[in-house]
């Protein structure tokens, strides 16, 4: 009897053994279709928001430009077409060349005045110092 008892104890840790060890090898379940859509379709959003993102800022810079020139164009003595203006993230970027130091600096006023401009680089040259 004592065998017995041997034998159904090894055969009960054995089948408990079988059952814990299957028990470890669960994997989770697939993703579903609707889990890959929903993952998917955000992805698709964020890359959607950035570009309009992006799209917004180029039409801020090109806002800034336009709102740049005309103040300049309408200023007395710089009404001239050759000052470049040019932004690149709110950065104001003055070309070209004006008659003197003082529209030089005039210049620079005017760009900084304008509604989101963060900074203005002065690249202006005056043609009489």
């Amino acid at each position: 009897m004592d065998a017995l008892k041997r034998k159904s104890l090894f055969v009960a840790m054995l089948v408990a053994t079988t059952v814990l060890a299957a028990g470890c090898d669960q994997r989770p379940p697939a993703e579903t279709a609707g889990q890959k859509i929903d993952r998917a379709a955000d992805k698709v959003a964020s890359k959607a928001n950035d570009a309009t993102a992006k799209t917004a800022e180029v039409l801020d810079d090109a806002t800034i430009t336009a709102k740049v020139k005309a103040a300049i164009l309408a200023e007395p003595g710089l009404r001239s077409l050759q000052i470049g203006v040019d932004t690149k993230d709110a950065i104001v970027t003055l070309t070209g060349t004006v008659a003197s130091a003082p529209l030089k600096e005039r210049a620079e006023q005017i760009a900084a005045n304008v509604e989101g401009v963060r900074l203005v680089r002065d690249l202006l040259i005056a043609k009489s110092a």
